[in-house]
């Protein structure tokens, strides 16, 4: 959670009133629980509310009414960031401006600015024969829309390569609620879009050698394909994702 040592700001009276704003925003309300209903008694949800589901339950808006059950929270409309499982703040990142983890057993990224979270999503990794191998990685090259060199049918909007090696990137397309990439990572249009304007590409020389990486993409865990999807546990939403430290510590 935040920590007073993790703001810089004790000297400025406006930016330590933003800065309390901010934690107000981010305390997690006592009575916030999730709980498992049917998808099909929701249909009178609104767009912001569809929105939250998405997100819980790592499908997007077409694939909501297949899935049997939603994980649904007690509480609607609250900062987007009460929500996440992510943690809002990981000390070891904050000597980097920006970085963007991605939990693969929780299929859901967090993307931080000097430690601080700043947005979460869900994602949609790669499927039990391509699976998305896990590592440090960082933003290459980005393209608005991008098709794929290996099937020209797969038109992938809001691309941002992060290995140039093996052609893969972060872009919009289907959550279906489960890992079912070609090894990308998939995301909602709305994450998928932030994420290309707010991530930074590398610089290459006029010669094409590098000169300074990107933004940092570190890929952790993996993810149990004979398992129950996690997120679908009520009890897992009080835990959340926890981060491994010896992997976030080889951003530094």
């Amino acid at each position: 959670m935040w920590r007073p040592g993790n703001c810089r700001c004790r000297l400025d009276p406006a930016l330590l009133f933003v800065c309390a704003l901010r934690l107000a925003a981010q305390v997690e309300p006592s009575d916030l629980s999730y709980h498992l209903a049917p998808a099909k008694a929701l249909s009178h949800l609104d767009r912001a509310q569809i929105t939250l589901l998405e997100k819980l339950n790592r499908a997007d808006a077409a694939h909501l009414s297949r899935l049997a059950k939603l994980i649904v929270p007690s509480r609607w409309h609250l900062d987007p960031l009460t929500y996440s499982p992510m943690p809002l703040t990981v000390p070891r990142l904050s000597s980097q401006p920006k970085a963007i983890v991605v939990d693969l057993s929780a299929q859901v990224f967090g993307a931080y600015e000097s430690g601080n979270l700043v947005r979460w999503g869900p994602v949609s990794s790669g499927d039990r024969r391509h699976q998305t191998p896990s590592g440090l990685y960082h933003l290459n090259w980005n393209a608005r829309i991008r098709i794929s060199s290996e099937n020209d049918t797969w038109v992938m909007p809001w691309y941002f390569n992060f290995c140039s090696r093996r052609g893969l990137g972060l872009h919009q397309y289907t959550l279906p609620g489960r890992p079912a990439s070609h090894g990308c990572i998939r995301l909602l249009l709305s994450d998928a879009k932030w994420l290309f304007h707010w991530g930074e590409g590398w610089t290459l020389t006029p010669d094409h050698e590098l000169l300074q990486h990107g933004t940092p993409v570190l890929i952790v865990g993996s993810y149990d394909f004979t398992g129950t999807r996690p997120w679908l546990k009520p009890a897992w939403w009080t835990r959340g994702v926890t981060l491994p430290a010896a992997e976030i510590s080889s951003l530094r």
